[in-house]
């Protein structure tokens, strides 16, 4: 099973889980697709787009399970990230987990499925 992430802002996802799927952050809606991140650019995606920021969920999502609405296509230094082209079911999520800021100010992550 490959897993991608995508990182949210709780209240945002607390709204996904009442609507029962996902219909995107901002950016998401307005670049037409919802981003994601593999286990190996998870972090810097953090970094670049979410520095110090609180109140973010780590969210894990079966890729497998999306289809072919999901496509990797090439964004920041040419690596390929995961894109989906649809709304993300909530019954793609494999788990949730807080996504706290460090003493250090730098996001503290969870172990990774990769």
């Amino acid at each position: 099973m490959r897993t991608i992430y995508k990182i949210c802002p709780a209240l945002l996802w607390r709204d996904a889980e009442a609507a029962g799927l996902f219909s995107g952050a901002p950016i998401d809606i307005q670049d037409g697709y919802l981003h994601f991140s593999t286990a190996e650019q998870v972090r810097e995606t953090a970094a670049r787009h979410f520095a110090g920021q609180s109140d973010l969920l780590l969210i894990a999502i079966d890729a497998d399970s999306l289809g072919p609405a999901l496509r990797y296509e090439p964004s920041r230094g040419g690596d390929l990230f995961p894109h989906l082209y649809a709304h993300l079911p909530l019954s793609a999520v494999r788990w949730v987990k807080p996504l706290p800021l460090g003493q250090d100010g730098q996001h503290v992550f969870p172990d990774l499925d990769a």
